[in-house]
């Protein structure tokens, strides 16, 4: 009877392991046959992307209306609506983002307890009235901007839905293979497979997060601003953290602290003389009077 057991739990484990190996090479097959690499002159990188661009914008201008609804839909202050977009247009039209395919929109979020702003597939880009609220200067909002507009540029989204594909395949092959229903606790063993599949997916989120950083420095500098703003948004992020409620920022993006140290090496890259003098980062009293508000 035992050597019967014995037998038949081996059997089913032999038998989940096949499966889950038929589910891993589905999985790895399913990313290079249903992905191309592609080089992004932008960011001097190859990237294995399974949307065109124009399906990267379809997906974006699909989603606006839902995400925007998720923050208590757009701002009515229609002047400061104008305001941010000419912001944002101004980095758009001063960078390397005005050589992509992408028609960049900018938008303000009513929320004014979510500290947040994100950006969309193809170019559509939104900052909550709580994040506004915060700031001081016309340079921290293009800080915020830039940074977005790097995601964009760096087809983040695209790149991630790949992988999160690939990842969320491997780690259910690999809770099928350790779990075993004679056995509870392979359950923990199953459950730690996807955990350690979605820790894999947050950290190439992260390295996507010091990558608009990056971009983010020089689009403003190139834009007139003065990146170090950016180090300011840091801080601002940071306090933000530190209350009750903690902004969506924080959930994906890498500590502000760490952020801090990269932005000041790429601002010494772009400028290895010194910040110099007369880049943009006072708001204008009007869009000043209107964040306040």
């Amino acid at each position: 009877m035992v050597g019967r057991m014995s037998t038949r739990r081996g059997g089913g484990m032999g038998g989940r392991l096949i499966l889950a190996l038929i589910l891993a090479v589905i999985a790895i097959a399913g990313y290079f046959l249903g992905t191309r690499n592609e080089y992004n002159p932008i960011t001097d990188e190859n990237q294995r992307i399974s949307l065109s661009v124009e399906e990267e914008i379809a997906l974006g201008l699909q989603s606006a209306p839902q995400m925007a609804a998720e923050f208590g839909g757009l701002d009515p202050d229609e002047n400061l609506q104008a305001s941010i977009d000419e912001i944002g247009q101004r980095i758009v039209q001063a960078s390397e983002a005005q050589d992509t395919e992408y028609p960049f929109d900018f938008h303000v979020l009513a929320d004014t307890q979510t500290v947040n702003a994100f950006a969309l597939p193809g170019g559509q880009i939104f900052i909550t009235r709580a994040l506004l609220n915060h700031m001081d200067t016309e340079g921290e909002v293009a800080g915020v901007l830039g940074h977005e507009i790097g995601h964009v540029v760096g087809r983040h989204s695209a790149e991630q839905i790949a992988k999160s594909q690939l990842i969320e395949g491997l780690a259910g092959a690999a809770g099928v293979g350790l779990y075993d229903p004679q056995n509870p606790q392979s359950a923990s063993a199953a459950q730690m497979a996807m955990l350690v599949g979605s820790m894999i997916n947050m950290k190439y989120g992260r390295e996507d997060e010091l990558q608009s950083d990056r971009l983010g420095v020089e689009f403003l500098a190139e834009a007139g601003y003065d990146p170090r703003a950016m180090l300011r948004v840091m801080e601002i992020l940071a306090q933000a953290g530190g209350g009750a409620r903690q902004p969506e920022f924080m959930s994906t993006h890498p500590d502000p602290g760490n952020r801090i140290e990269e932005i000041e090496q790429e601002i010494e890259r772009v400028f290895p003389n010194g910040v110099p003098d007369g880049l943009q980062s006072m708001l204008p009293q009007h869009v000043e009077m209107m964040i306040a508000a």
